[in-house]
């Protein structure tokens, strides 16, 4: 006869403390961990940051190089022919619109601060009649800040690769470091693989393959979605009679790289502009348009694009790209993505590993002598129940 046994409150009480006391100590350790890994990488930034541009920039130059390379021709020659049409091309297009962009960067500052004006006289005279104060604070807030940094603006991009040393020396050395990335990278996995032995060497070897094809997918991907936001928008501009439709243009493409908060600062600058410049009619369709192109990006060309190679959830990039901005600035919220997705990369890898292990322990699973002899007993039984049928 089986009895019950009821166990006593203070023990089960007792193991949850346990549970949950292992558990905090876990966490406290591996925030302490990330807290020092964030506060070395911040120390070491001056480093980092050319590493990581040069990284970024090599996931769309690696390609063309392997290409060169099934073909023949030498990894440092297959390297600088690569490298040489990229800097032609960088330099084509700078000649063409960042000069533009610079000039025209402090007018677009001050027209846009004259629309939070405009928009602000709306709301407190118009047919709302909403009350000034709230508003009035707000939008004044972003009028203040659209003016001071009118200067900045032209020179932001430019301004923020060096931020630890001048503009020159980092553009030299993301430049070397990525023709000697796309030259000898694929010599760095079975280097490492080698390095970390037969247990550890394959799954390191299989995190650096699914990290680099997540970040040139990212970098690719939201290049060409950047580039059609921008000429959609900058089509649009264009029939509306915006005079400055071209650095408009410009802002939309480099805002597209910074997702959700990119694509709604660069619209917000260009629905302001073209409403100082042209009408309120314009910049309602300019509105309308930015919206459309938007819900277009969204809902059909970045599934298309990216398929579920990124796999992050809007909320998930929305914290990344704010932690990424306030701790690193326009730099921190432009790498934010990648990085987060690649960890994601990484995460997935494990959990598969996990995954693998269990079907492995359930298949290779060999019976206790008590799991046979309760095999036996069923059969038994099973053979007694047929003879009596």
């Amino acid at each position: 006869m089986s009895q019950t046994r009821i166990r006593d409150r203070a023990v089960v009480i007792d193991q949850g403390f346990v549970v949950a006391q292992r558990w905090g100590i876990r966490i406290v350790v591996i925030a302490a961990a990330l807290w020092v890994l964030g506060w070395v990488v911040g120390r070491t930034w001056m480093v980092w940051f050319p590493v990581s541009l040069a990284i970024l920039f090599s996931t769309v130059l690696g390609p063309p190089a392997k290409r060169l390379r099934e073909l023949g021709v030498p990894a440092s020659a297959a390297a600088g022919v690569v490298m040489l049409g990229f800097l032609a091309a960088l330099g084509f297009l700078f000649s063409i619109l960042v000069p533009q962009l610079v000039d025209e960067a402090p007018e677009i500052a001050d027209r846009a601060a004259k629309g939070v004006g405009e928009v602000q006289d709306w709301l407190i005279n118009g047919p709302l009649s909403l009350e000034a104060g709230q508003i009035t604070n707000a939008l004044n807030s972003v009028e203040d800040w659209l003016r001071d940094s009118a200067g900045d603006i032209s020179s932001g991009v430019l301004s923020t690769i060096g931020v630890a040393t001048n503009v020159v020396l980092n553009t030299v050395i993301v430049l070397i470091l990525t023709f000697l990335f796309i030259k000898d990278g694929h010599r760095f996995p079975p280097f490492v693989e080698r390095l970390g032995g037969h247990r550890v060497g394959g799954h390191l070897r299989e995190l650096m393959r699914r990290g680099w094809e997540t970040l040139g997918g990212f970098i690719r991907t939201q290049a060409l979605v950047s580039f059609i936001d921008a000429v959609l928008i900058g089509i649009a501009l264009a029939l509306v009679g915006q005079p400055l439709w071209v650095p408009l243009a410009v802002i939309t493409f480099i805002g597209g790289f910074i997702p959700i908060v990119g694509a709604f600062a660069s619209g917000a600058i260009a629905v302001l502009v073209t409403l100082v410049t042209n009408s309120p009619q314009d910049a309602l369709i300019i509105l309308a348009v930015i919206v459309v192109v938007q819900q277009l990006e969204g809902n059909v060309l970045s599934p298309m694009l990216q398929g579920k190679s990124m796999n992050l959830h809007p909320a998930v990039v929305l914290l990344a790209v704010t932690a990424g901005g306030s701790l690193f600035g326009i730099t921190g919220a432009f790498l934010a993505v990648p990085v987060t997705a690649t960890v994601a990369e990484i995460l997935r890898y494990a959990n598969d590993r996990i995954d693998a292990a269990l079907i492995t322990s359930e298949s290779t699973f060999e019976p206790t002598p008590e799991d046979a002899a309760a095999d036996v007993r069923s059969a038994a039984e099973s053979s007694g129940d047929d003879d009596r049928a």
